[in-house]
């Protein structure tokens, strides 16, 4: 039989408090882009019509209900993702709030990916201007989260605790 007196109950609080809360913190889920797509709905079927608009010599995609559909067993996943970043706040040190695209130059030169394509970010630490056509995985707490920007609209956000380089 354990005993448990005060003085040991003082002395193991005080040493698991001494350790790093990351120590206990789980694994984020790797996602990849295939996995924004509820499951059962085919990519194929979230690629849209769309017309040309030769006033702003812009794409105006036209999706049906599949591009905004979202997978719900994302909401409020602790996920690692890869991507690229088009800034959306771009201060002094950097950039804050981006959109997270499946590929390079999505949402600047051609029409934007569907909305359950793309991931609206903000991070509290800036991501280096100078570094923007770099590929990146993000670290975050997923939300499944339609939001309407000026570039496009999107089905998810994250809540970045860490931007890094991708590395293959």
């Amino acid at each position: 039989m354990t005993v448990l007196t005060r003085r040991s109950l003082i002395t193991s609080s005080l040493a698991s408090a001494a350790l790093p809360s990351t120590a206990f913190a789980a694994a984020p889920r790797d996602v990849a882009w295939d996995d924004l797509i509820p499951p059962g709905v085919p990519y194929a079927e979230i690629i849209g019509e769309g017309a040309i608009d030769f006033i702003n010599d812009t794409w105006n995609p036209i999706y049906d209900a599949n591009a905004t559909k979202l997978n719900q067993t994302l909401d409020g996943a602790y996920i690692r993702m890869p991507g690229y970043i088009i800034p959306m706040e771009l201060g002094a040190e950097g950039v804050t709030e981006f959109l997270l695209v499946p590929y390079v130059g999505a949402c600047i030169h051609v029409p934007p990916p569907p909305p359950n394509q793309l991931v609206f970010v903000v991070t509290e630490t800036p991501w280096p201007s100078n570094q923007l056509w770099d590929a990146v995985w993000v670290t975050g707490t997923m939300r499944t989260q339609m939001k309407s920007t000026d570039i496009a609209d999107t089905g998810y956000a994250l809540a970045a605790v860490e931007v890094e380089p991708f590395d293959w």
